[in-house]
């Protein structure tokens, strides 16, 4: 049990370390106004990476699983709660398996 804990307080300090250390010593630089805008974008299009071949290999239809995503996105657009966007994509995807 105690090698778990370790185990936990290195894992803990792998991730936080690497977040903290940028934080502490690049706080005073300035950056240019380009690569701060570059760098807004970069969860972006990680999170995208992440989540496209999700929507794509979630069902057994590509039909279903780009209709349900294309649902999520024009909802996530509208700006609209978390819980219907989610929802609203699985019921794209629900609806097209239905009718096909």
């Amino acid at each position: 049990m105690n090698n778990i804990w370790l185990l936990l307080i290195a894992m803990g300090a792998v991730t936080y370390i690497p977040r903290m250390v940028p934080m502490i010593f690049l706080q005073d630089i300035k950056l240019p106004p380009f690569l701060r805008r570059v760098l807004e974008f970069i969860p972006i299009a990680a999170l995208s990476a992440l989540i496209f071949p999700g929507i794509i290999y979630s069902t057994d239809s590509i039909n279903s699983a780009i209709t349900g995503g294309v649902i999520a996105v024009i909802l996530a657009w509208l700006e609209v709660d978390l819980l219907v966007v989610v929802g609203g994509g699985i019921g794209g995807v629900l609806l097209v398996e239905l009718l096909l």
